[in-house]
């Protein structure tokens, strides 16, 4: 047999009630009480039923997270984050990966293949914000990433344009003057290329440093195979660069390692900046310069959004607020004073959520570091 609430509670050394209220979430609880009885549980392998439970609260205790690649190192670190997240809230993540397909995020965002999930994290690359407005389920839903269904949705996420252009700032003014982009995607409906490729640009016209369309590079998907193509395909064709900023640390780590095979020293003749700060790129060699989002922000965010949605306050010290909201572009509802539609309640307006990021200088522009 598995172990009771009065088991966890003997464990703990609180009462049964208190159990109860941390398995049910309920806000009143200590700190150190709720951390206490949440070892217990987990100690116990204490499992709850489901289906009682749901009967009981309308809550299954399920968050949905529908992410385009589970393998992409990105997207394995943020959800790592967000699985201990929803711990802190007593919820279970449930994963699911779309490749980008618009029909399979379509498919999840409708129903997370039948399971009975209270909320939904997502970060979409085919759907359109039309598409994502026009959800029929009415789960609690959370965007991550660069698109935002026009501010009706609650929304998390870095500046990519303003993140993007700095690291271009930052190669120009190590004397680069062929700033090679790696990573535009017209085919995708994401808006992650758009931003970035928008901020390079910026940053080039701001700087007075000519803008050449041959050093804009396309690739199909954001992996290291995709990056080492572009970079052999500027050598090859004698668009050399002296320097490239690329949209994720995978294609910077692509095109590095096509830069070596070419003779290339990095940083001296080419340097290369990514994004992203994924763990590789801290051990490549050289190690890797990139714009670092702050990940462990959004995961926070993220549920404190989904908290504030289902009923339930997020964490001490952990409201939504801490976040800046982004500009809101011309012609766009602001998300301050339009309601939140789907995904959102009534009486509470969408949230644009825009955390913090910073560039990390390594030895990939900046040489041995000591």
């Amino acid at each position: 047999m598995g172990a009771s609430l009065k088991d966890v509670a003997a464990r703990a050394g609180v009462s049964v009630r208190t159990v109860s209220n941390v398995v049910n979430d309920f806000p009143l609880v200590a700190p150190e009480t709720r951390r206490r009885v949440l070892r217990a549980l987990e100690e116990l392998q204490y499992r709850p039923n489901a289906a009682a439970r749901q009967l009981r609260g309308g809550r299954s205790g399920l968050i949905g997270l529908v992410i385009p690649e589970i393998d992409s190192p990105y997207f394995g670190e943020l959800a790592s984050l967000l699985v201990r997240e929803a711990q802190e809230h007593a919820w279970t993540l449930l994963v699911d990966q779309t490749d980008g397909d618009p029909e399979r995020e379509r498919l999840l965002l409708e129903g997370m293949r039948g399971q009975v999930v209270d909320a939904l994290i997502m970060s979409p690359w085919g759907l359109s914000p039309a598409d994502l407005r026009r959800r029929a389920d009415a789960v609690p839903l959370v965007l991550l990433g660069e698109q935002d269904a026009a501010g009706l949705i609650d929304h998390v996420s870095v500046d990519s344009v303003a993140a993007t252009a700095e690291a271009t700032r930052h190669l120009i003014g190590l004397g680069r003057r062929r700033i090679a982009a790696i990573g535009v995607q017209p085919h995708l409906a994401n808006g992650t290329a758009e931003q970035r490729v928008t901020g390079y640009r910026q940053a080039l016209r701001a700087a007075g440093t000519p803008h050449d369309p041959a050093l804009e590079v396309p690739v199909t998907t954001l992996h290291r195979a995709d990056g080492a193509r572009a970079m052999r395909r500027l050598l090859d064709e004698g668009h050399a660069p002296d320097a490239v900023v690329c949209f994720s640390d995978q294609l910077a780590l692509g095109a590095l390692r096509a830069a070596l095979d070419h003779g290339l020293a990095v940083p001296r003749d080419l340097a290369v900046c990514g994004f992203d700060d994924i763990e590789d790129g801290r051990y490549a060699n050289p190690s890797l310069t990139t714009v670092s989002p702050d990940k462990t922000e959004i995961a926070r965010q993220a549920l404190s959004c989904l908290a504030d949605r289902l009923g339930r306050p997020g964490r001490p010290g952990n409201s939504p607020a801490r976040g800046r909201r982004a500009a809101v572009p011309a012609g766009t509802p602001d998300p301050a004073t339009t309601p939140a539609g789907t995904g959102g309640t009534a009486a509470s307006a969408a949230r644009r959520i825009v955390v913090a990021h910073r560039l990390v200088i390594r030895e990939s522009t900046a040489g041995r570091l000591r």
